[in-house]
């Protein structure tokens, strides 16, 4: 039953977390669009930890996008996105430490390959398939890949809420 609440507690935390977080990309104008720089995915990396964090990452960006008045069908698919990247993340959760940041790949390219096309099928963006790949993949790679990979080892090294 304890173990039960900490899940709970810990997965709602990280929901939250990727909400506020999606909101402060917001307060910028870079949470969504033809360039997006969500500071929250950086939470990707977080499976790695906490196995609670594939459900709370995927209902924070679900409510993020929902509250931010995005269309449904990028609610739903944006939160498929975070979902498989999560979820890949938690399964590559054994890999050696040196190259624990290779976790951090498939919520790059879940984004990378889903978010585009709904960008231009749903809010009718003009660019170009690969030119959205490009401008969300940078986005991804900085705030999952980097600051995902810096959030992993800060953790690591301080054994931050390792249970």
């Amino acid at each position: 039953m304890k173990k039960t609440t900490l899940y709970l507690t810990r997965g709602a935390i990280i929901a939250a977390l990727y909400v506020a977080l999606t909101f402060v990309s917001a307060s910028l104008g870079l949470h969504n669009g033809v360039i997006q720089f969500r500071i929250s995915e950086m939470l990707c990396i977080l499976p790695v930890f906490f196995p609670e964090a594939v459900a709370g990452l995927t209902l924070g960006c679900f409510l993020a996008n929902l509250l931010s008045a995005c269309a449904m069908w990028d609610v739903i698919f944006g939160s498929i996105a975070t979902l498989i990247g999560a979820f890949a993340a938690y399964l590559l959760r054994r890999l050696p430490r040196k190259i624990m940041w290779l976790s951090t790949l498939p919520t790059v390219i879940s984004n990378v390959l889903i978010v585009p096309p709904v960008l231009i099928l749903v809010y009718e963006v003009k660019e170009a398939l690969p030119f959205l790949m490009l401008t969300v993949g940078i986005g991804e790679i900085v705030c999952a890949g980097i600051c995902g990979s810096l959030l992993y080892y800060s953790m690591r090294k301080n054994k931050f809420l390792m249970t």
